[in-house]
């Protein structure tokens, strides 16, 4: 599985070589829900995307996120005041008595203001942090690329594929819906197949693999198995067009939700290599019309469009 991304940081100046518009309504209509309170998790290089705007949508956008942040660090510095206190308590409780309970309490309270002064320093940092700021994972929300209207349209949807007519308690029953298995497109995923295509522009990608399996060893006897994250990036350092597909979902008590989920296939000798099972497929750029084109009478050339794909070797790296 795909089960981590990262994007493109420098979304605007692969627009301008790209082609493609942003669909301001989309996102001024996000960014609006965030505001209101619904829970959406949006990437600091997304955020980024307005931060010189150009129209009255994208200053209204700026604003929405500078309100966004202003609010989220207020409750950010009161939860660093209120551990700050809980950890001065727990202090005094250890000079006094040295209990488990109080060694507990000041254990949380270290964790939660290490924990909330880094995403205040995330929240007020003006350059981007690529490791951090353009990555996505399951829920987050990603720029994706879409045919409408003949151009080449970037809308945001969320990374976990909410397949239109069905109830939003799919995004629980079925949790790994982020990742679409080539070998079951026209089994669960034949509503969109040939229906609606898009591509996540994207620099590496993460796994989970075993660690035995990565160090290419037995487990010893009565050794538990451990789970490690790579990334892997194509030695080409090249932006990958990863095919992708997604779903408008509607429903009575919830607002429209765009998603999307991730295209994977058999990896490539070097990934299997390391113990991962799947990958995912970059798009060559002369296809990229055809693929976001889908036209449901002729399925076969897409499955020609994903077997003829990008073919990078993939250098992997233990991820931070």
């Amino acid at each position: 599985m795909c089960y981590s991304a990262q994007i493109k940081a420098d979304y605007r100046k692969f627009l301008r070589t790209f082609g493609a518009r942003i669909d301001l309504r989309e996102f001024v209509q996000l960014y609006w829900e965030r505001e209101q309170g619904r829970a959406i998790s949006i990437p600091k290089a997304i955020d980024a995307l307005f931060d010189e705007p150009q129209t009255n949508e994208e200053q209204r956008i700026k604003e929405m996120i500078a309100r966004f942040n202003k609010a989220q660090a207020a409750k950010l510095e009161q939860e660093i005041f209120k551990q700050r206190a809980r950890l001065a308590d727990a202090e005094r409780s250890l000079q006094a008595k040295a209990t488990k309970a109080a060694t507990e309490s000041k254990r949380i309270a270290t964790n939660k203001i290490e924990a909330a002064l880094q995403r205040l320093d995330d929240l007020r940092r003006t350059e981007l942090d690529g490791e951090r700021d353009a990555r996505i994972f399951p829920g987050h929300y990603a720029p994706v690329v879409v045919m409408e209207g003949g151009e080449r349209v970037v809308k945001p949807m969320r990374y976990q594929c909410r397949l239109a007519g069905k109830p939003a308690f799919y995004d629980k029953k079925y949790p790994g819906t982020y990742i679409a298995r080539r070998d079951n497109l026209e089994g669960f995923w034949k509503t969109l197949f040939g229906y609606s295509h898009g591509l996540l522009v994207a620099t590496a990608f993460y796994e989970h693999v075993s660690k035995a399996r990565l160090e290419r060893r037995e487990l010893k006897p009565g050794e538990r198995d451990e789970n490690v994250i790579l990334e892997f990036k194509p030695s080409s350092a090249q932006d990958m067009l990863l095919a992708c597909l997604w779903s408008r979902w509607e429903g009575k008590d919830e607002p429209s939700l765009l998603s999307f989920a991730a295209i994977t296939d058999e990896p490539p000798p070097e990934i299997a290599a390391v113990g991962h099972t799947r990958c995912i497929i970059p798009i060559k750029p002369n296809n990229v019309d055809a693929w976001l084109r889908p036209d449901a009478a002729d399925l076969a050339q897409f499955y020609a469009v994903l077997d003829d794909r990008e073919r990078p070797y993939y250098e992997h790296l233990l991820a931070a």
